[in-house]
């Protein structure tokens, strides 16, 4: 479940203040530390996945649902080389770190295509489904 959608869950309700957002996101759910729901906060502003009105910050459902469902093929794809590799869900997250050193800040679905590719793994049932 993305942090937001957990945050909207908790509150019931998309608009929150920064440090009520972050309270919830560090401290109440335990999601993540108070900087990585900083940085969330932040990420999210720029992308347009937050607004902020009126001193609060609103969560845009729709971009919302698209980060979910990327979120979902990601974690698909993640499953599918970790499976077809022999490898451990870790493994791959770390390899990704290691590519994003080597081909900058590619979205991360784009880079787990990349790796199952250069491993010789079939990613034929992703390639219709990436959409950058």
């Amino acid at each position: 479940m993305h942090p937001l959608e957990s945050a909207i869950t908790y509150k019931g309700s998309r608009e929150f203040t920064k440090s009520e957002l972050i309270g919830i996101l560090a401290f109440k759910l335990r999601i993540m530390g108070v900087k990585e729901a900083k940085a969330l906060i932040e990420k999210g502003l720029r992308s347009g996945l937050i607004e902020e009105r009126d001193g609060l910050l609103v969560v845009n459902e729709e971009i919302l649902k698209g980060e979910i469902e990327n979120e979902d093929l990601l974690n698909a794809m993640i499953r599918h080389v970790a499976r077809s590799l022999g490898w451990e869900v870790d493994d791959i997250l770390r390899e990704i770190g290691s590519m994003r050193e080597r081909y900058g800040d590619l979205d991360e679905r784009v880079l787990v295509y990349l790796l199952g590719m250069d491993k010789g793994v079939d990613m034929s049932p992703f390639k219709d489904r990436l959409d950058v």
